[in-house]
C-alpha cells in the first residue's frame, strides 16, 4: 500500500544571504506545533544533509517564511520566521530573519496580499516573532513586480532590484529590553576562560565578545572558525551562560542569543564581525545581527563601542516619531567574511541613555521556483 502524501504550495526564495521556502499561513495547520512538524518534514530534518527535503544542510539554507494577511491595523501582512535545525529537527520561532524577510515583499505582491503600485509599492510587515514593524518598499515599474536591477549585495553574485527595508520598534526584540542585564558590558567565565560581553537584545538577542580575548584576530575565514573544535566549544559555553543572564533559560536547543565574535575594521568599514548561527559561521552576516551590532556601537560602553572606528552621522529632527528629541542618523559599515553590510541606524538621548529608533538596509531578493512540496499525509494529521 502505497503512503499518501498530501501537497503544500510554496515558493523557493532568496531573500538576501538566505535561501528557503515561503509559504502562505493559511497553506500550513493552524496549530503550531503541528505546523513546526510539517516545516521540519518539508526541509528534510532531522538528517543533518536535509537530503530528504528542501534544506541545504546549513543553518542558513533551512529558514522558512510564512506570510499572511495581517489583523493588526497598523500593518499590510503578517511574517512568521522559523528556523529549522538541520540536526536536531527543532523548530525555532523565537528568533526573526531580516534576510528572509525581504523575500516578503516580493511574496506578498505576487500573491496578490498587496497590490503593486507605480513605479514602487510600500508595505508595512508585522514580524509576528517580535511584534516588531517593518516597512518595505519593493519596485514594481508599470504595477509590475520585478527581480531584475542594479543592486549588488555582498554575498550574492550578480544584481538584482532593490528591496528598502526599515526596521522599527526594535529594542528588546525577545527579552523585552534592550540591555537584558542592565549592564552594557560584563564578565563571563565559562568554557574555561574569562571574557567581557555585550548582551543586548536589538532586532536579534547577541552576545558580543572581542576577538581578541578568545585568541582570534577575528578576521579568520567561516570555514577555519567552524574547524577549530576547542573555540566553538568555548564560544557555545559563552553564549549558553549568557541567554541565561538574558532570562532565556537554557538555549543548547535554542539559535537565540547569537554570538558576535567583533574586531576592528580592517578595510574602511566601522568594525568586523564574525556571526554565529550559532553553530556554524554566517557566510556573509545576517540582517537582524548586523542591526544589532550596530545598535551596540551606538550605545557608550559597550564591546562593539570599544572597537568601532568612527560612524558619519547627522542630525535629523525626529521626523514626527514619539516625543524623543532630536534623533540622529548614524552609518555603519560592517566588514564580514563576504564583504560588508551597511546599516543607517536612527538613535536618539532620552534621559540619558540612547534609544535605537530604526535600522534601515537596502537588499535583494530573487525568486527561484514556486510549485508545491509534498509530506505524509499522517504528518500532518499529527
Amino acid at each position: 500500500m502505497t503512503a499518501r502524501q498530501r501537497s503544500i504550495p510554496c515558493v523557493l526564495m532568496r531573500g538576501g544571504t538566505s535561501r528557503g521556502p515561503f509559504f502562505a499561513a493559511g497553506d500550513l495547520p493552524g496549530d503550531p506545533a503541528l505546523r513546526d512538524a510539517v516545516l521540519a518534514v518539508v526541509m528534510g530534518s532531522p538528517t543533518g544533509r536535509q537530503i530528504d527535503g528542501l534544506g541545504g544542510g546549513t543553518t542558513v539554507t533551512s529558514k522558512v517564511a510564512v506570510v499572511g494577511p495581517s489583523a493588526h491595523p497598523d500593518a499590510d501582512v503578517d511574517y512568521l520566521f522559523a528556523q529549522v535545525d538541520p540536526v536536531w529537527g527543532t523548530v525555532d520561532t523565537k528568533p526573526t530573519c531580516g534576510n528572509m524577510l525581504v523575500g516578503v515583499g516580493p511574496f506578498a505582491i505576487e500573491t496578490g496580499l498587496v497590490q503593486a503600485g507605480d513605479p514602487t509599492t510600500s508595505l508595512i510587515v508585522r514580524n509576528v516573532n517580535t511584534g516588531s514593524f517593518i516597512d518595505v518598499v519593493c519596485c514594481t515599474p508599470s504595477g509590475e513586480l520585478t527581480y531584475d536591477g542594479d543592486c549588488a549585495i555582498d554575498g550574492v553574485d550578480g544584481t538584482a532590484a532593490p528591496v528598502d527595508l526599515r526596521f522599527r520598534g526594535i529594542e528588546g526584540s525577545v527579552t523585552g529590553s534592550m540591555l537584558p542585564t542592565g549592564s552594557v558590558i560584563e564578565t563571563i567565565t565559562a568554557g574555561g576562560v574569562e571574557v567581557e560581553a555585550t548582551l543586548i537584545d536589538v532586532a536579534m538577542p547577541m552576545v558580543m565578545v572581542r576577538a581578541a580575548d578568545l585568541d582570534r584576530t577575528g578576521h579568520e575565514a567561516p570555514t577555519e572558525l567552524d574547524g577549530d573544535a576547542e573555540f566553538m566549544a568555548t564560544m557555545e559555553a559563552i553564549r549558553r551562560e549568557a541567554g541565561r543572564r538574558m532570562g532565556l533559560g537554557d538555549v543548547s536547543r535554542s539559535v537565540v542569543p547569537k554570538f558576535g565574535l567583533l574586531s576592528a575594521a580592517s578595510e574602511g568599514g566601522t568594525i568586523t564581525s564574525r556571526y554565529f548561527t550559532p553553530t556554524q559561521c554566517h557566510p556573509a552576516h545576517a540582517v537582524s545581527g548586523g542591526i544589532c551590532v550596530a545598535a551596540a556601537i551606538a550605545v557608550p560602553g559597550t564591546v562593539a563601542a570599544s572597537l568601532a572606528g568612527p560612524q558619519p552621522s547627522c542630525a535629523d529632527g525626529g521626523h514626527g516619531d514619539e516625543d524623543v528629541g532630536d534623533a540622529e542618523l548614524i552609518d555603519v559599515r560592517i566588514e564580514h567574511p563576504s564583504g560588508s553590510l551597511e546599516v543607517a541606524l536612527r538613535t536618539a538621548s532620552h534621559d540619558g541613555s540612547v534609544r535605537i529608533l530604526s535600522g534601515g538596509v537596502t537588499r535583494t531578493a530573487r525568486k527561484i521556483m514556486s510549485g508545491t512540496v509534498y509530506v505524509l499525509a499522517e504528518v500532518w494529521s499529527g
